[in-house]
């Protein structure tokens, strides 16, 4: 398959500096990539790639356009990550076996739930009484969608995906456990991605409710009544215990865990293995994570990190003789004062 430079610029904007009639046969990295392959230079600190670049064409920003027009033929526009992402959907809409909406034979979909005919349901799906799949979505193999969910607009579900199974609520009852049955559903906006193996559970009395523009990776779990605004994304390992809020626009790194109830702002930024312990009521990035070391100096930090309580009291006394001796040495001057 090959694309026109001339028809990517026409189809996506951009000013193009190089021949139009020029064929790209395929997508790559500066450093990998071939004479008929399109690039792209998103950070100015890959420039040293450029000049060494074999590309057809590069993608770059304005502030690059003199070094790759020296180098050979290149695309100008202000985001040229954006920019390339763009070609990538390009590129896939033109693939010979692009997704077309369609029901594989062996999903298995209740007659009372809704899938939109424009909705595309792969291998071995399954989708309960009273769900509701929405246009231009996509679901990949094996994903399960649960009873009364609902899914909306170009949506992208990827294998293995379980989307209202069961919250995970029991009350104690002597020594034994006794389930809370879920009652609530999942609600999933437009043009969300969720990664393979992901699961968001059905809402304990409330739904489960993630907002559109959000981007979940593989191996995520969200659970019951749970709150994701829009556009904020995860990156994979995830977990969001029961009823906690998650803002708009945030983004959480792999492995970042939030417990339940908890609250984070619009614009949150949690980093990579952090443990959200708290509600964060402000934007911002916010990290939560012990350095590692070699393991004989982690040890003896893990040992002074517990003796820190005893460490405080310790001080609060000190604090305490050292407020007490500074009034009595105030009242012994306030009296030498006097006496003169």
């Amino acid at each position: 398959m090959t694309l026109l430079l001339g028809l990517i610029v026409e189809s996506l904007g951009g000013e193009l500096h190089g021949d139009a009639s020029l064929s790209i046969e395929g997508l790559a990295p500066l450093e990998s990539a071939t004479p008929q392959q399109l690039s792209f230079l998103s950070h100015p600190k890959y420039q040293n790639q450029l000049a060494a670049s074999r590309a057809a064409c590069v993608i770059v920003s304005p502030k690059m356009r003199d070094a790759a027009m020296a180098r050979g033929a290149c695309i100008v526009t202000e985001q040229p990550y954006l920019y390339f992402a763009r070609v990538t959907q390009l590129w896939k809409k033109s693939l010979p076996n692009a997704v077309r909406a369609q029901i594989h034979p062996s999903a298995v979909i209740d007659p009372d739930a809704f899938v939109h005919p424009r909705a595309s349901i792969g291998a071995l799906c399954v989708i309960e009484c009273g769900a509701s799949i929405g246009a231009d979505t996509v679901l990949k193999s094996r994903v399960t969608v649960g009873e009364n969910c609902v899914i909306g607009e170009r949506c992208l579900l990827h294998s293995g995906v379980v989307i209202g199974a069961d919250g995970f609520g029991f009350a104690p009852n002597g020594g034994a456990w006794e389930k809370i049955e879920q009652l609530g559903a999942v609600r999933i906006g437009n043009d969300v991605e969720i990664g393979a193996n992901t699961c968001i559970d059905r809402g304990a009395l409330q739904d489960t409710v993630i907002e559109d523009g959000v981007k979940l990776d593989n191996l995520i779990q969200i659970g019951h009544n749970v709150k994701v605004g829009q556009h904020t994304a995860m990156a994979g390992c995830v977990g969001v215990a029961g009823s906690a809020t998650i803002g708009a626009h945030c983004t959480l790194g792999g492995g970042a865990i939030v417990l339940g109830h908890l609250a984070l702002a619009d614009e949150v930024n949690i980093s990579a293995a952090s443990v959200v312990t708290r509600s964060l009521r402000k934007p911002g990035h916010y990290t939560g994570i012990f350095p590692i070391d070699d393991n004989a100096a982690w040890e003896k930090n893990a040992a002074s990190l517990k003796q820190l309580h005893s460490l405080r009291d310790r001080i609060r006394v000190l604090e305490e003789k050292i407020g007490e001796f500074e009034k009595s040495n105030l009242a012994a001057q306030a009296v030498a004062t006097r006496s003169e």
